[in-house]
């Protein structure tokens, strides 16, 4: 069973969240403080660590600048209400494997720790990915087609980041669900179908083919 950290001083949020990873089938410990945080992080026994910023005894900022500095590479998701570029930036920069401003969906969150646990698994994300003319900076989540930056809201980069990682597979719906939103929708359910519609617009018509009664591919 894979085990989440949770370093949050919020007893409410911190609660939320591991109830949430529980029913999810992860393991959890919450760390209400830095220093906590930083000992537990360095143990070796999490498989990811959801990280608050203001954390009491030690910020989050440099619990992940001590952690990073110990050559950990656990995948690392910052968790806070200070979303401001430049704060994000500093995460981003400093270590993070990303970065999520409160309030937030849990959904979401769960994606984003499928996602980073998958790539850590694999052998660790690409920091770039590109495809076509396509490039994807997984870090500041941002995107660009032919050299042009093009805004993607996060389920949209998700999506696409996911497309890009599996260039020429074909890849269900079902698959999509569940790697991408974190959880099962019901089986009438367009949310993909919408999804890559928006892409498809941004990104180009022709990147994303419909393969009938399969899936989706990136071509």
């Amino acid at each position: 069973m894979a085990a989440v950290l949770i370093a949050e001083d919020e007893a409410r949020i911190a609660a939320f969240v591991e109830k949430g990873l529980a029913a999810a089938g992860y393991a959890t410990r919450v760390a209400p403080t830095g220093p906590e945080a930083l000992d537990l992080a360095l143990t070796g026994e999490f498989d990811l660590c959801v990280l608050d910023i203001g954390l009491p005894g030690l910020d989050g900022f440099e619990v992940l600048a001590q952690l990073r500095g110990s050559g950990s590479t656990m995948p690392v998701i910052i968790l806070t209400a200070r979303g401001g570029g430049a704060d994000t930036v500093a995460g981003l920069e400093g270590g993070a494997d990303d970065y999520m401003a409160k309030p937030f969906r849990f959904d979401e969150l769960l994606a984003r720790i499928r996602l980073r646990m998958q790539s850590h698994a694999a052998g660790g994300a690409a920091a770039e990915l590109a495809h076509r003319g396509l490039e994807l900076d997984v870090r500041t989540r941002r995107a660009r087609v032919d050299g042009r930056q093009v805004d993607l809201s996060g389920r949209e980069f998700a999506l696409a980041e996911e497309l890009v990682r599996n260039a020429g597979q074909v890849l269900s719906r079902e698959q999509l669900l569940s790697r991408v939103w974190g959880y099962d929708f019901d089986p009438g359910s367009n949310v993909v179908d919408v999804y890559v519609r928006y892409l498809r617009t941004k990104l180009g018509a022709d990147r994303i083919e419909t393969v009938r009664g399969m899936g989706y591919r990136l071509v």
